[in-house]
């Protein structure tokens, strides 16, 4: 089946490509667009909790993160969840500097079921996908966080703290108010699809702005709205520049090599004399001048 390919992209950020049609409307592809950016970006989340997760166990309440040992004690704060959220296969203390989690990690074998999955996950909806032509769609980002889902279960089968962000971004009750990451989450309503410094109107079709063929790739930019259109990219990227000046300045020192070996005595050799051949059919070659 004939596909159009879009090649989404956020500022000069390669994101993923994505199939559709040229029947499609703009407002569906702006909506699904949306929701595997956002998606890619929870799981990206998840995968860097996982990873704290796997090295200094479960996050400590909230009133208990950053304060020292002496501070517990002074306060007479204890964590409620120690003893319930212990791993399979027993816990292997290693202290979280940041005062963060309760520094029960997982022992080694758990621990690599953990970091596993997230490569895997993260595999699934890399960037990487677009060098090898794969279209991500949503139930890729569905099955990634899946995989993850799965993995914490094996590990903490009684689940996780409720106040955990890894349990929090899994049954979407997360709040990124005042992080970074809420700068990079985008509200679909607020979004818009550039194509050729145009910008793609929801209330039409895709096959008004590139006709009907169902078989071409064209790069999208996914943009909020306000924002105007999205710098034109250079026609010329870092890398290959970056290679031209390469050849350029290796192709100057030929020249300069060249130059200053200028040295002519091969005029000296027989294959260069230019009258070798009238010499030869007139018997003169052999020559040669001096005593017997």
């Amino acid at each position: 089946m004939k596909m159009v390919i879009l090649h989404v992209k956020r500022g000069d950020e390669s994101l993923f490509l994505y199939s559709t049609s040229v029947l499609e409307a703009i407002d569906v592809l702006v909506r699904d667009i949306t929701a595997i950016y956002n998606g890619r970006l929870k799981v990206d989340r998840i995968c860097a909790e996982m990873g704290e997760l796997a090295e200094h166990g479960v996050t400590l309440p909230p009133n208990m993160q950053g304060l020292t040992d002496e501070q517990l004690v002074d306060l007479k704060l204890k964590d409620e969840w120690e003893d319930k959220c212990v791993p399979s296969g027993g816990a292997v203390f290693k202290k979280d500097d940041i005062g963060r989690r309760n520094g029960h990690a997982p022992n080694e074998k758990m621990k690599a079921v953990l970091l596993k999955t997230v490569d895997e996950a993260k595999a699934l909806v890399s960037k990487k996908q677009v060098e090898v032509n794969v279209c991500v769609t949503m139930a890729m980002v569905k099955e990634a966080l899946a995989q993850l889902r799965g993995a914490v279960m094996i590990v903490y089968p009684m689940g996780l703290p409720p106040h955990d962000p890894v349990r929090m971004e899994l049954e979407d009750r997360e709040d990124l108010a005042g992080t970074q990451a809420s700068l990079q989450v985008l509200e679909e309503s607020e979004c818009q699809l550039w194509w050729a410094a145009k910008e793609m109107q929801r209330d039409k079709k895709l096959r008004d702005y590139i006709g009907n063929n169902d078989k071409t790739k064209l790069v999208v930019k996914l943009q909020k709205k306000g924002q105007g259109a999205p710098a034109r990219e250079p026609l010329v990227t870092n890398e290959q520049h970056k290679q031209m000046m390469m050849h350029y300045y290796r192709r100057q020192e030929e020249l300069k090599k060249l130059e200053a070996a200028d040295d002519d005595s091969y005029m000296d050799s027989q294959w260069a004399d230019r009258q070798a051949l009238k010499r030869q059919f007139q018997g003169l070659s052999n020559i040669k001048w001096g005593p017997r």
